[in-house]
């Protein structure tokens, strides 16, 4: 009788598992299909679409993994569309920044060149085309810092620095710029020497940009610079101006590449010089904000951890 009734229950187990197995696998070939029509709208173009799974399904673990794939691909087709139109911009930029002041500098060396101008004129002729070509070669190598910055070949040379004495060696050079734009300057840097580990030919072009970004833009006829360190051991650079200062959402994006607050075509400044000081401040491991008030100013400050 036992013997009955074990075999009645053998069978019936065996019945009742090849009914789930049946339905697992209906099921899992159910959604077999749907993860191939997934992919074949993904495959079309469709970066969003996602595959939806419970954890307790048997094809969760593919499905988690094609949602990631997915994923990683969009981020690096999105990457790639912001680089083409980076790019893009940069080439229209480039004919514009580079072009417009060349055939310009030409015509004045032209106009030389062939007599047309002669006495005073010609020497303001040639005074102009030297302007030109300072101008020209200062946009090329903002250029060539930005790609070099984008490029895997690119390092910094980290070494332990005074700042202080590197911060005045710096300035010396343009103290008879400032002068003969009859700007007034104020230079508070302290005779203790602030040890710090960066690369000084980084710390030349943040610190040029930085000012040269106060000439070209700011309209200011005072600037302050000083240099200091904070309680938490960091030390700090401000570089502020009494200029025109920054509009609010300007303000968000002055350190975006190729963005210019002023949208004239005739504004001088090729829209990198910003983007390159704070790839390169964070490179070295610092930090660098910016605050304004529309007619009151600017004050860039930069941080850096002390040696």
């Amino acid at each position: 009788m036992y013997a009955n009734i074990f075999t009645i229950l053998s069978v019936t187990i065996a019945a009742l598992s090849l009914f789930v197995s049946a339905r697992r696998v209906r099921h899992v070939n159910k959604r077999l299909s749907e993860i191939s029509e997934a992919l074949e709208d993904i495959k079309n173009g469709n970066g969003n679409r996602r595959i939806l799974s419970g954890a307790w399904e048997p094809t969760a673990a593919l499905a988690w993994q094609i949602n990631d794939i997915v994923r990683s691909y969009e981020n690096r087709l999105s990457g790639f569309r912001q680089m083409e139109e980076t790019n893009r911009q940069l080439m229209t930029s480039l004919s514009h920044d580079v072009r417009t002041p060349l055939t310009t500098l030409i015509g004045y060396l032209d106009a030389v060149h062939k007599g047309i101008v002669s006495g005073q004129e010609r020497d303001d002729y040639m005074e102009t085309a030297r302007r030109k070509a300072h101008d020209l070669k200062e946009y090329i190598d903002v250029l060539f810092d930005w790609f070099k910055l984008g490029s895997d070949e690119f390092s910094l040379k980290i070494v332990t620095v005074d700042l202080t004495g590197l911060t005045r060696d710096i300035l010396v050079d343009w103290v008879p710029i400032l002068e003969e734009r009859q700007i007034a300057y104020t230079v508070h840097i302290p005779e203790l020497p602030f040890q710090v580990r960066l690369d000084p030919d980084a710390y030349l072009r943040i610190l040029n940009n930085l000012i040269q970004n106060v000439l070209t833009h700011s309209q200011a006829d005072r600037i302050e610079l000083s240099l200091s360190r904070q309680e938490d051991g960091n030390i700090a650079l401000t570089l502020s101006d009494n200029g025109k200062g920054i509009e609010k959402e300007d303000l968000k994006h002055i350190f975006d590449r190729l963005y210019k607050c002023d949208r004239s075509r005739s504004k001088k400044g090729s829209g990198l010089g910003l983007s390159i000081v704070l790839q390169l401040v964070e490179k070295m491991g610092g930090t660098i904000q910016a605050d304004s008030t529309p007619g009151a100013g600017t004050i860039f400050t930069l941080r850096f951890p002390s040696a």
